[in-house]
């Protein structure tokens, strides 16, 4: 199989591929896949690709024997690699994303947190591995939640007051702007967890400047610490 990063026109034949007929429009976009497979990589316990594929593709993946299918699979699998390489090499991963409408300036960074949340439920309750560090794993994930709207809905949902509307547009830029990051400080979160590496408590005193203690080799404020600064 061929395992070579995916060209501009793989992603092309990629995205061709997820809307042919074979996947009766069930399939993901390759924006949301790109997010899946982050989250599916990043986690605390290994999802295999029979799983993640199911859910990217939908029924159409029954129909393995068709040509589009097994195409679509090896790019995936590619894909996969792809991600996988540069996570485990804190090189980040830049996110692919859609415009919410055609013609629109604005991005879709909504459908990309909500495939990345589908892709962390696929391999069990994140929470409760996390353990002790589960309120750690929350801060991580808010970024997430605040760009898919479900913490604006839990927190009015509570009857809390959400942030004005400017202050709340400064939060989604910031988060939009630094989600490359935001993922790969989730990434790091449990490949130190996995490794007996040290997690960082909330209650821990670390200085903005100082090296991160997950050993990433960047600054705290550039790493773990960044996700701080919406709370």
């Amino acid at each position: 199989m061929n395992t070579l990063p995916l060209t501009e026109s793989d992603l092309d034949r990629l995205e061709e591929l997820l809307e042919c007929e074979a996947f009766a429009g069930e399939a993901f976009r390759l924006d949301e896949i790109q997010a899946l497979l982050c989250a599916v990589i990043s986690g605390p316990q290994p999802v295999m690709p029979g799983v993640w594929l199911a859910e990217a593709l939908g029924p159409g993946l029954e129909n393995a024997a068709a040509a589009e299918v097994a195409e679509t699979v090896e790019l995936l699998m590619r894909l996969n690699n792809e991600i996988a390489q540069s996570l485990l090499a804190d090189e980040t991963v830049a996110p692919l994303l859609y415009p919410v409408d055609e013609g629109s300036d604005l991005y879709d960074f909504a459908a990309w947190a909500d495939a990345y949340i589908v892709g962390a439920n696929l391999g069990g309750d994140w929470y409760e591995q996390a353990g002790k560090h589960a309120e750690d794993l929350s801060e991580l994930l808010e970024p997430l939640f605040l760009l898919n709207g479900m913490l604006k809905e839990d927190v009015e949902n509570s009857g809390e007051r959400w942030f004005a509307p400017a202050e709340e547009a400064r939060l989604i830029a910031d988060v939009q702007e630094n989600l490359p990051l935001i993922v790969q400080t989730l990434y790091n979160f449990w490949r130190n967890k996995r490794g007996g590496g040290k997690v960082v408590a909330a209650d821990e005193k670390v200085g903005r400047n100082d090296p991160c203690p997950c050993g990433s080799g960047k600054k705290y404020k550039a790493c773990c610490g960044s996700p701080s600064k919406l709370n």
